[in-house]
Parts: C-alpha cells; structure tokens; sequence
C-alpha cells in the first residue's frame, strides 16, 4: 500500500536541504526506488518535505541513508507524519508513438508553407 510521509523538521534550511540533495545523490539514493513523488515547500528557514512511497519498507530503507545524512547535517526530522494514500493520480506518460505522429504533422504543415 503506497503511503504519505510529511516531515516538518525545526530547522531545515534551504542551504541544508540543497546539501542534504547532494550527499543522497553521492551516496546513490537521488531517486530512490520506491519513492513515486516528492515536494518541499514552505519558508526558507523553515522548508517541510512530502514524499509518496509505494510502501512502509521501501521509505525505510532509504531512512538507512536519509537519517544519517540528516544527523551529519544537523537536522532533527522529528517525527514524520505517515499516511496510507487512498489515490495517488499521475499524468499518463506520453509514448513514443504520439511524439513520431506529432513530429510527422509539424514536419507536413512546415512542408506545405514552403510550397
């Protein structure tokens, strides 16, 4: 069951959470599997973060990674707020096929101006 994790830590200042990017990044969990979304938001001094996991484990097992960079970084998460998602809706992707038929129409509307 996929669920809603909402962190409010005291101080995570953007500056931190731009560092704390970058050493998930070096440490190979930039876009952990099992992480569908994530945002954060709200005051400079003060940023809060929602992540949509598709389950309990998968968020725990980045926490293995997370939660020491966070201590390095001085930031204490608190404790998160973890919601079962009753619907998460994403945007279809769009597939190849409908890129070659758009690229074929530009292609053919460009042809007949030059004509």
């Amino acid at each position: 069951m996929a669920i809603g994790i909402y962190f409010a830590p005291a101080a995570m200042t953007t500056e931190k959470y731009e560092e704390c990017l970058k050493m998930l990044r070096k440490a190979g969990a930039g876009h952990p599997a099992g992480r569908a979304y994530h945002a954060s938001f709200g005051p400079a001094e003060k940023l809060m973060v929602f992540d949509v996991w598709t389950s309990q484990a998968a968020f725990d097992r980045f926490g293995k990674t997370l939660m020491p960079i966070l201590q390095t970084l001085g930031v204490d998460p608190g404790t998160p707020d973890v919601m079962p998602m009753h619907k998460v809706i994403v945007p279809p992707a769009k597939t190849a096929k409908k890129a070659v038929t758009a690229k074929k129409k530009t292609a053919k509307r460009k042809g007949a101006k030059r004509r």
